[in-house]
């Protein structure tokens, strides 16, 4: 791409590529350029001339979680399985302008197909770098459906509201949710599936008994902190993931409440912590391993960069433990 009036050659690349740097409106007008004239970088064109993809880049945040490993597992045994890479790539900053300059860096490590780790997929959904570059896109785990991307992911709403229910038949009735943050897509699917299932049983939603936390056990002991100083506390905490869960049962155990008689908890993903806590933690089933496996055969067997976006739903299931058991057999 030819550099324009007043913009150099070497500030042109700098934009395009994330490095050195630029003033806002120097970059403004170089993109704004980029979109103009169609521009695809070299190095991302000769791969799409390839008739399938050979390596697959993996986009996530945050810390290693038992969640995330999962992923990972799953994806590498689709690329194992016929001879492919797999690439990995860390981002901890949340915002577009990183999201899209760690999609450069996998295209320029040679990465022609993409699966997108939660919050990416919200993140990049009307990206335009995303779009120049053209490259197969599968998003994992997520709950919105986003244009040229292949989604593989459960019905989150219908999954909490199932769990809700089960903690109100075991007669459990001022519940609390410790949600995840709100730039995660099932984080606004989860709250809704709880409140759907209080409704359905004529039980109050309050909103002080909502809480975001980060997906983490840090997050969970301070929602948990928050929620047992209430002058009347909850008989159950619902979690937006395992780890909360485990930092619940943590901050319980340390205030002296005997689970699941004072308090019931819940998690969701049934990961391996999931049945090593103590006590086992009732939870949603995510098979986490498996839908990266298929979003990652997705992206394999796209050809000449296309992939055909759709939106696998698979199934869950509730797993109950000793975490909520009935509130009539602990009290006998």
């Amino acid at each position: 791409m030819a550099a324009r009036a007043g913009v150099s050659a070497m500030t042109v690349s700098n934009v395009i590529n994330r490095a050195g740097r630029a003033s806002p409106a120097t970059v403004a007008a170089v993109r704004a350029a980029v979109e103009e004239l169609g521009y695809v970088p070299n190095v991302v064109a000769r791969r799409l001339a390839r008739a399938r993809a050979t390596t697959v880049g993996v986009l996530y945040a945050g810390e290693r979680t038992p969640f995330l490993d999962a992923i990972l597992v799953g994806a590498l045994r689709a690329t194992n399985a016929r001879g492919l890479q797999l690439v990995l790539y860390h981002e901890e900053q949340l915002s577009l302008d990183a999201a899209e300059g760690a999609v450069l860096s996998l295209a320029r490590s040679g990465a022609d197909a993409l699966l997108l780790v939660p919050p990416f997929a919200e993140l990049l959904c009307d990206s335009a770098v995303l779009a120049e570059l053209a490259l197969p896109v599968a998003a994992i785990a997520t709950d919105q459906v986003a244009p040229g991307m292949s989604t593989v992911r459960i019905d989150n709403r219908a999954a909490m509201a199932d769990l809700t229910a089960l903690v109100v038949a075991r007669g459990y009735r001022r519940i609390a949710l410790v949600a995840g943050r709100r730039d995660y897509s099932v984080s606004a699917a989860r709250i809704a599936g709880f409140q759907d299932a209080l409704a359905a049983h004529g039980l109050p939603s309050e909103a002080g008994l909502i809480v975001e936390g980060g997906f983490d056990v840090a997050s969970g002991e301070a929602a948990a902190r928050r929620l047992l100083a209430r002058d009347v506390r909850p008989d159950a905490i619902m979690c937006s993931c395992d780890d909360m869960a485990a930092g619940v049962i943590a901050e319980a155990h340390r205030r002296g409440l005997r689970l699941p008689h004072d308090l019931a908890v819940t998690g969701f993903d049934d990961t391996m912590v999931a049945a090593r806590m103590w006590p086992s933690l009732t939870t949603v089933y995510q098979p986490a391993e498996e839908m990266a496996f298929r979003a990652t055969e997705q992206l394999i067997g796209a050809g000449d960069g296309d992939l055909v976006a759709n939106d696998l739903i698979v199934a869950h299931t509730i797993v109950e433990r000793e975490s909520t058991a009935s509130l009539r057999a602990v009290i006998t």
